[in-house]
């Protein structure tokens, strides 16, 4: 069952890299000229509607992190998309490749806090009011909670679609061979599959938005 998810190599050429570089193929170069081509002008409707989602709370001065996170959004949604067809490989589900995603933005947004705005940043490790002897257990409360959030950040977009690929393989196996013994109950498991393959649908583009949208938050946050 798990072996959906072992990295493997097709001709010397490792698939996690093929993956990885098809969704940059899927979307066009921006360029200065008009876009008359209707699947162009869909996307960048679709980009600019979640780019406005995810900065409208944020200060001005987080906006020039608009290009960056909604590169990496439209990327995981793409690999999400993508991982769901017959014969595909799911980056995201290795959580590897998910850290690597996380740990550097958090720390990005950690450093510019700490630089910024570091008073801010001190004092976020201990509300105001705490009573003194909890004040040493409070600092080592907040500072683990802030170490906590890349990986946090990791295993929930890994976990989330490894559980959804591993319940279409189950359920998509006991379809199988329940078509030989018992039919109806196959055509039932086959109308479960069908709902559960539109959830992960949903859960794909779902979980890709709230990894941006925490890592949005941690800049307002720091």
């Amino acid at each position: 069952v798990f072996d959906q998810f072992s990295l493997t190599a097709f001709m010397g050429i490792p698939l996690i890299a093929l993956a990885l570089t098809l969704p940059w193929i899927l979307y066009p170069t921006p360029q200065n000229r008009c876009l008359n081509n209707r699947l162009l002008t869909l996307q960048a409707w679709f980009i600019r509607q979640l780019t406005h989602q995810l900065f409208l709370p944020i200060n001005p001065g987080g906006h020039k992190w608009a290009l960056l996170l909604a590169s990496v959004l439209i990327f995981l949604i793409t690999l999400n998309l993508l991982g769901i067809l017959p014969y595909t490989f799911t980056p995201t589900t290795q959580l590897s490749m998910n850290m690597g995603l996380a740990v550097p933005l958090w720390l990005a947004t950690v450093l510019i806090g700490a630089r910024h705005q570091p008073t801010h940043s001190l004092a976020h490790l201990l509300p105001v009011g705490t009573p003194t002897p909890l004040i040493p257990i409070l600092i080592m409360i907040e500072t683990i909670s802030q170490f906590i959030r890349p990986i946090a950040l990791g295993v929930r977009l890994t976990a989330n679609l490894t559980a959804g690929h591993l319940l279409i393989q189950l359920i998509s196996t006991a379809a199988f061979y329940l078509a030989f013994t018992m039919p109806t109950v196959s055509i039932l498991t086959m109308g479960l599959l069908l709902l559960l393959s539109i959830l992960e649908l949903a859960v794909a583009i779902i979980q890709a938005y709230v990894f941006v949208l925490l890592v949005s938050l941690y800049l307002q946050d720091p």
